[in-house]
């Protein structure tokens, strides 16, 4: 008679198999599946086997109603955050006390640099560009400093609660910069306070997605993108023609109701779709970093924003000191926001089939370059073709930024692996641009300014080459 197997023996035959089935090598994986790819070290997270079992077992959608719905939803919050560099497009100054002003610039993060021109033209012409550019740097920052509380606090659960808090932060915010009438007021509710209610949307918006989408997960993203080009395109062109009709606190109001429609859609169609896990530890995963590719990868996006924004934040004040007036001038922050939904889109297309590093570097390169070039652009024709191409390249790489970091460690641990690199990335964002300014200030010039931004979005590229080696261990493969 065959022997009979006790409970235990039989359960533990069962973890055996498991065990070998998993280590099997499958023709049907990818690089993103396989996880030894992305080893370059020390596993990121140590979890409870039955934990990892049950997410193993988990299919990403990859598409279907559910899916793209909330992908809609992720679009909204970029669009919403992006009012953090378009709300500042030409608003009417008419009010702001004793200035005789017509136009106050209104951009929220990717349109920055028109806020940036005004206030350097204008308001705070005794102001260095350095000092003026801190308001847009903390705003840059914030979208991702507080990704290390709020990564967390995503994968405990929490993603309702911030996603609502954050959101009320951002209209009242909104509605409270059409009352500022000092730089101080600007630099609490544009910079700080604004800054830190699109942080709060923002960063679990890509771990999100990353519970949605797998295969699909740069087309996913590039999408999630593309909402922030619409905003950083369409709301400062938006505010320029309201404000001759309804000044400059209604047109701020306007805007505030805006984000109110646009974030309420967001909160109900942004769902996760993956339970909270139990994780050892506080807000920090220290393990994460002894994986080699990880740590040089946070280094490389912060020495990239440290120039990847330049361009940006100061494409207007030097267009108006080479000739083009101020009114032209303010349409180059709407160009290179425009080649950047272009950018960003077809970077997420293709990313699924080549790889998010091996999309991103050659195009992170080439936005390096173009810094070198800018300052030498002296004609109104040859700057709209710099600042083009830049937006194109620009948003091709920041489409894609997080996507590596989704991959190197388990779905559990998401929202803090990528917390801890945005917090990362945001010193960069913080100190790049006022580094410009105070080089542009000590100058006289753009050109070692675009020498300085163009080399550390070159050094950059180098150090996401290098992770990307460390974990292929070979020049070819996706990535």
């Amino acid at each position: 008679m065959p022997s009979m197997m006790s409970n235990d023996d039989m359960t533990e035959s069962r973890r055996s198999n498991e065990i070998t089935i998993e280590n099997a090598p499958s023709s049907t994986q990818d690089n993103y599946s396989m996880k030894e790819k992305y080893a370059g070290g020390p596993p990121l997270e140590v979890v409870d086997h039955k934990d990892s079992e049950v997410l193993e077992d988990e299919e990403y959608p990859d598409g279907g109603l559910k899916a793209w719905l909330v992908v809609v939803g992720a679009m909204c919050n970029t669009f919403s955050t992006s009012v953090q560099s378009s709300l500042r497009c030409l608003l009417q100054c008419a009010n702001f006390h004793g200035h005789g002003r017509d136009a106050l610039i209104f951009g929220y993060v990717n349109s920055w640099g028109i806020f940036q021109s005004y206030y350097q033209e204008s308001i705070l012409q005794s102001s260095s560009p350095s000092t003026i550019a801190w308001i847009g740097s903390i705003q840059y920052s914030l979208v991702f400093l507080p990704g290390l509380v709020v990564g967390r606090l995503f994968d405990m659960g929490h993603h309702r609660s911030i996603f609502i808090s954050s959101s009320i932060i951002l209209v009242v915010a909104t509605f409270l910069v059409a009352e500022c009438t000092k730089y101080w007021h600007f630099l609490l509710c544009q910079g700080i306070v604004v800054g830190l209610g699109c942080g709060g949307i923002f960063v679990p918006t890509t771990a999100v997605i990353s519970h949605w989408f797998k295969k699909r997960r740069g087309l996913a993203m590039g999408w999630v993108a593309v909402g922030s080009s619409l905003g950083g395109t369409l709301l400062p062109i938006a505010g320029k023609n309201l404000l001759p009709t309804v000044g400059f606190k209604w047109t701020l109001r306007i805007f505030g109701f805006i984000l109110l429609t646009i974030l309420t859609a967001a909160n109900l169609l942004l769902k996760r779709r993956l339970p909270p896990r139990k994780l050892e530890g506080g807000i920090l995963n220290l393990k994460a970093f002894k994986n080699a590719a990880y740590s040089i990868y946070c280094i490389s996006a912060f020495v990239t924003f440290l120039g990847i924004y330049t361009l940006l934040t100061y494409v207007g004040v030097s267009a108006t000191r080479i000739g083009i007036s101020s009114d032209f001038a303010f349409y180059f922050i709407a160009f290179a926001n425009a080649s950047s939904l272009v950018g960003r889109y077809c970077a997420g297309s293709v990313s699924d089939r080549f790889g998010p590093m091996n999309v991103m570097m050659p195009f992170t390169a080439a936005a390096g370059i173009l810094t070198y070039a800018w300052p030498f652009a002296e004609t109104r024709s040859s700057l709209i073709a710099v600042t083009v191409i830049y937006g194109f390249c620009s948003g091709a790489y920041v489409s894609l930024t997080a996507n590596p970091i989704l991959e190197m460690g388990e779905m559990h641990d998401v929202g803090r692996r990528t917390g801890m690199f945005m917090s990362i990335l945001a010193l960069g964002a913080l100190a790049g641009p006022p580094i410009s300014g105070a080089i542009n200030a000590a100058t006289g010039g753009f050109k070692v300014v675009g020498y300085y931004a163009g080399s550390a979005v070159l050094v950059g590229m180098v150090l996401m080459a290098t992770s990307r080696h460390l974990i292929l261990g070979q020049i070819s493969g996706k990535l």
